[in-house]
């Protein structure tokens, strides 16, 4: 048993029976830029498992020589993780221990290894996940918006179209939206946020993350796509864009009564969605105000007793 195993903790995986026999699937962070990054415990298990599947060898292995650490590695990534999962399994059921790492940050966020992991739990093989770095839950640290909440997408669409179509969706989501974008895209990107959802909107961008070049620049959507227009050095490295979530504008907080009226006729008729949705074509109002209100009404009216002595009809 490896020295870093903690008898403290008991793993609870999907499957009904644990392989008692079988190793361990350690999902391992590893630093998306300062190597001191590395946790000493992600150190000690490298070096302690039999295997380490990397997204990229040749990149990982750069990782593994500075800390001098020369267990064997071999690839997991996106072109051939579903093929290989089966030769990662047998080596877990074989009581060989191993660690599952990507090219930086944490793995399957946004990484290779999601399909390697489903495939060890419903064997009903333990994964322990190592925590440490990861991009956008940095960014989300030092960015000033909301963090209470958020919503993480990912890579938005390449495709112009396909994008805007994905912006035009998220354009009511009150959460703070956080999204990866290739360098590239970025101004694109900014140009299509602007344009769909305003350029007072509040952001982030978060480029090269503990790294030599590491950038920070908050601003409303607007400035921050003019600011990156102007400097081609913000177009390059890693990139992390935060966006603050929708707010109604001032005079949408309050419906007036006549809309009230018509939301309450069509709720004791029909359910909420299609109730809402003939709201907004009758009275204009956006649908995610009256979606809200909606909720609101039928929570209040769940929370009220019924009168007693009175009958569904009588009611």
């Amino acid at each position: 048993m490896p020295p870093f195993y903690n008898r403290g903790i008991s793993t609870v995986t999907s499957s009904d029976c644990t392989d008692t026999e079988a190793g361990t699937l350690y999902v391992v962070a590893t630093p998306i830029g300062n190597l001191e990054d590395i946790s000493a415990r992600a150190l000690r298990i490298l070096r302690d498992v039999a295997l380490i599947a990397a997204e990229d060898t040749r990149h990982s292995i750069r990782l593994l020589q500075h800390f001098g650490i020369t267990t064997p590695l071999t690839a997991c990534h996106d072109h051939n993780e579903r093929d290989e999962s089966a030769r990662f399994l047998a080596r877990l059921q074989a009581g060989d221990d191993v660690a599952l790492i990507s090219d930086a940050g944490t793995p399957l966020i946004s990484d290779p290894g999601f399909n390697l992991v489903r495939h060890v739990r419903t064997a009903g093989i333990t994964v322990v996940p190592v925590p440490g770095a990861c991009a956008l839950v940095a960014a989300l640290s030092a960015a000033g918006l909301p963090c209470d909440r958020f919503v993480f997408e990912g890579f938005l669409p390449a495709k112009a179209v396909a994008r805007q179509t994905r912006l035009e969706q998220l354009k009511e989501e009150v959460r703070t939206l956080i999204f990866y974008e290739a360098p590239h895209r970025l101004l694109d990107c900014l140009s299509d946020l602007e344009k769909l959802w305003g350029h007072e909107r509040p952001a982030l961008l978060a480029r090269e993350l503990t790294k030599t070049f590491e950038t920070l620049k908050g601003a409303p959507l607007g400035e921050l796509r003019a600011w990156v227009a102007a400097d081609r050095n913000q177009q390059r490295g890693e990139c992390v864009l935060l966006v603050s979530g929708w707010q109604a504008p001032e005079d949408e907080d309050a419906l007036d009564a006549r809309t009230l009226k018509v939301l309450d006729l069509l709720l004791s008729e029909l359910p909420v969605k299609r109730a809402v949705a003939l709201a907004a074509e009758i009275t204009g109002v956006r649908k995610n105000l009256l979606y809200h209100v909606a909720l609101e009404k039928k929570a209040a009216a769940s929370d009220r007793p019924q009168a007693a002595g009175k009958s569904e009809e009588g009611a």
